[in-house]
């Protein structure tokens, strides 16, 4: 089966996905996209468990492993990325910022002129991740990622495949239905290396300086720019479209 790069195709793996477990969601993504698929990681749970299966079943000769090193990250999470190549004999490979974009950015915002406003931050993630996730992606078919329904409200519709029109790929979330216990137990249940903060408040992890633990209640991203009072806490990598949050809403309110 071959599912090319329509919106017709992400709906029938979507379909082929959804009663099958975490190895064979890969496979079947692996399989029946044609063309390079790119899996992103930053090191948290969700991108462990899904870089436990990809190189335990040798499917990284299909799928790249990636990360955005945005040069402002834990060093937690630098010993987990040198803990899992070591883990798994596999090199992950680097996607850094543009030298001369971040030598301006921090030239005109200071080194954390992210926090002085909304478009500040969004313009620090511009240069850190999302430009480098655009030459990540260049040229690929399909994009992996760790997206998990529960994670947020505003990812709360993130379905299991669906075809991204901005990068022009389909995009693959495997863990899309699967609660954090789920995800706590695969991990525990495999021995897979992680981030320590995770055992310290922090259930998700970004650049140090743009994430802090979060209280009893919180939500997940809840401890992401913090400082910030809008409900969508996003950097721009994943952006889901209008309708399916309008569908969302309106299926929550039926």
């Amino acid at each position: 089966m071959d599912l090319g790069s329509g919106g017709g195709g992400a709906d029938a793996l979507a379909r082929a996905m959804t009663d099958a477990g975490l190895p064979e969601r890969l496979a079947l993504a692996s399989r029946s996209i044609a063309g390079r698929l790119v899996f992103t990681t930053s090191f948290g749970l969700e991108d462990q468990a899904l870089t436990h299966v990809i190189f335990r079943a040798g499917l990284d000769v299909h799928i790249e492993l990636v990360t955005l090193d945005t040069g402002r990250l834990f060093p937690e999470t630098y010993d987990v990325w040198a803990q899992t190549e070591e883990r798994y004999g596999r090199r992950i490979n680097a996607v850094s910022p543009d030298r001369t974009d971040l030598e301006s950015l921090v030239a005109l915002q200071g080194i954390n002129g992210f926090r002085h406003s909304v478009e500040a931050r969004k313009a620090c993630c511009d240069v850190r991740k999302v430009e480098p996730l655009g030459r990540a992606l260049a040229g690929a078919a399909g994009w992996v990622t760790g997206l998990r329904a529960e994670q947020s409200a505003f990812r709360a519709a993130v379905p299991l495949a669906a075809q991204d029109d901005g990068y022009r790929l389909i995009k693959i979330n495997p863990l899309a239905d699967w609660s954090r216990q789920d995800l706590v137990r695969y991990v525990t249940d495999n021995a897979i290396p992680y981030n320590p903060l995770h055992d310290q408040g922090y259930p998700s992890i970004g650049c140090a300086p743009c994430t802090r633990a979060v209280r009893l209640g919180e939500p997940e991203r809840a401890g992401r720019w913090w400082w910030e009072q809008e409900a969508k806490k996003e950097c721009g990598l994943h952006l889901v479209p209008t309708h399916q949050i309008q569908e969302h809403s309106h299926d929550q309110r039926a």
